[in-house]
């Protein structure tokens, strides 16, 4: 059921989104720059869960759309750092506005107890899937 939900919230933002030119992947990565100002690439792809050519390709993209500015960190100039622009925040707000709408969708008519009580399983089951879990 989780990924059936995933999958039409996905739909939605995506149709919601391409009239701006980006995709919710390219979102996603938005918000961890946002989130992690100079985060680099390698970074970019543990944190939003693609592999780093996944990553390298949509941070061209946000590139291209003129979304994010990259450039040689301080301490190792082999890695490129990203961060937003002025463009990019804008379309980021937009973005979480449009994914809010689709969010208050989604739980119309559901009473918030039952949000929270689903939000803490949910966050039970992650916190078991994580690697300090196994070693318990």
């Amino acid at each position: 059921m989780m990924k059936r939900i995933l999958i039409h919230f996905r739909s939605q933002m995506d149709e919601s989104l391409r009239p701006q030119g980006v995709t919710t992947a390219q979102l996603q990565v938005l918000k961890a720059i946002r989130d992690q100002p100079g985060v680099s690439g390698a970074q970019l792809a543990r944190s939003c869960y693609v592999t780093p050519q996944s990553a390298q390709s949509l941070l061209r993209g946000l590139e291209d759309g003129k979304w994010i500015v990259r450039s040689k960190d301080n301490q190792n100039d082999r890695i490129l750092t990203a961060r937003l622009t002025s463009e990019g925040e804008k379309l980021l707000l937009s973005a979480e506005k449009t994914a809010k709408l689709i969010e208050g969708k989604l739980w119309r008519g559901v009473p918030e107890s039952s949000i929270e009580a689903v939000n803490e399983v949910l966050e039970q089951c992650l916190a078991n899937l994580e690697p300090e879990a196994d070693a318990e």
